[in-house]
Parts: C-alpha cells; sequence; structure tokens
C-alpha cells in the first residue's frame, strides 16, 4: 500500500468526527515503519487536524505497518491486541495513545 492512499484513507474517516466534545489536547504521530513515512493527529481547541508531518511535540508516537494500521482504523485489529503481541509498539504516553483508539472506534 502507498502512503498516500493510507493517509488519504484516514483522513476520509476522520473526515466525520465531531472533536468539538472532546476536552483536552491530543497529539499522536503515527509511523508507518514498512513505508518509512509517518502522519500526526492534533486535537486542540476541539478541531481535529491530520497532516503528513513528523510532530516533534507528540505526545505518542504509535509505530505499525501500513497493514496492520489498515486493520486499525477499519476494526479488524484489536489496539490491545496489536500492543501485546507487538504488532503495535508506543513511544511516549500509553494513555493518550488509549485516547486515540477510543476515537478511531467511536
Amino acid at each position: 500500500m502507498k502512503f498516500q492512499e493510507l493517509f488519504d484513507e484516514v483522513k476520509e474517516k476522520a473526515s466525520g468526527y465531531d472533536a468539538s466534545a472532546y476536552d483536552g489536547f491530543l497529539a499522536i504521530q503515527v509511523t508507518l515503519s514498512d513505508l518509512d513515512e509517518r502522519f500526526f493527529l492534533e486535537i486542540k481547541d476541539g478541531k481535529l487536524s491530520i497532516e503528513p508531518y513528523e510532530y516533534n511535540d507528540r505526545q505518542a508516537n504509535l509505530i505499525i505497518t501500513s497493514a496492520n494500521f489498515k486493520k486499525l482504523i477499519n476494526g479488524k485489529l484489536n489496539p490491545v491486541l496489536a500492543f501485546t503481541t507487538k504488532k503495535l509498539k508506543i513511544e511516549g504516553d500509553i494513555g493518550k495513545a488509549g485516547e486515540l483508539s477510543k476515537l478511531l472506534n467511536s
């Protein structure tokens, strides 16, 4: 899978998410290990942003293959199972990564 295709899919899925109800700040980077690409998701002031850049002030970095990330966003891979089976590595605040998991499933 090409990075741009997956990135576009993430943006499309997130386009219907109403971040105005999210209380707080969330900055998560997703590193696609097999593609050596990354993007970030940020919720700030009730607005969700997804951009194809490295985020230096991130709270967590999720490291996962593009195939497993696609499964994750499509509900075919449980995030807890992915983490415990080492298909997903988390650097930083695991609690913030869990908040992203809740958002993906909403």
